[in-house]
This record gives structure tokens, C-alpha cells and sequence, in this order.
């Protein structure tokens, strides 16, 4: 499992350890990934993800699961999460031709 946020891309950086007498040495610095259970109104179900601290805030920002991956960038997003905007985009699309019908 690879230490990356499978919303936003967020990976380890990699930076210096900074002691008193101004000795460096190198570190990492690891993103704060939690294991967080979404719900998509779309799909009519929950998405287990593997997300920083700051992407559970972002999606909760933006209104939820679905409009959060309909703005994301393809790039940033993890394969597993390019399918559930796919999918979500899918289920969107035929909703909204019928709301203009009307």
C-alpha cells in the first residue's frame, strides 16, 4: 500500500532533520492518511478511501463525494477513484437530460 491519497495525490516529501549544533540529516515527512468511508448519492452507495485529513475536508467543502470528484482533476485521482467519476459522471449524465426536459 503505497503512502499516497487517492483524492488529491498527496505523498511523502522528503526535507532535513535539523539538530541544535545545525547538523542535517535527511526525513521524510509522510502525509496524515486516514481510512474514511464516503458516501455517493449518485451510486447509491459508500466508497471505502484511503484520504489525507485534508481531502476528508475539502470533500466535506465541496458538498460531498460526488461533486468533489466531478471537479477533481483526472490526474490527482488514484485508478480506483478515476472509476467512481466515471461511474458518477455516467449516472449524472442520464439524470440531468431529464431534469431538462421538464
Amino acid at each position: 500500500m503505497s503512502r499516497r491519497c487517492e483524492l488529491t495525490a498527496k505523498g511523502p516529501l522528503v526535507g532535513h532533520k535539523v539538530s541544535h549544533s545545525n547538523i542535517k540529516t535527511k526525513r521524510r515527512f509522510l502525509p496524515n492518511l486516514v481510512n474514511v468511508t464516503f458516501i455517493s448519492e449518485a451510486l447509491g452507495r459508500n466508497v471505502r478511501l484511503r484520504v489525507s485529513t485534508n481531502a476528508v475536508k475539502s470533500v466535506d467543502h465541496n458538498g460531498g463525494l460526488d461533486p468533489f470528484l466531478l471537479k477533481a482533476n483526472a490526474d490527482n485521482l488514484s485508478p480506483r477513484a478515476l472509476e467512481l467519476k466515471r461511474a458518477i459522471q455516467k449516472k449524472v449524465g442520464d439524470a440531468q437530460p431529464a431534469k431538462q426536459a421538464s
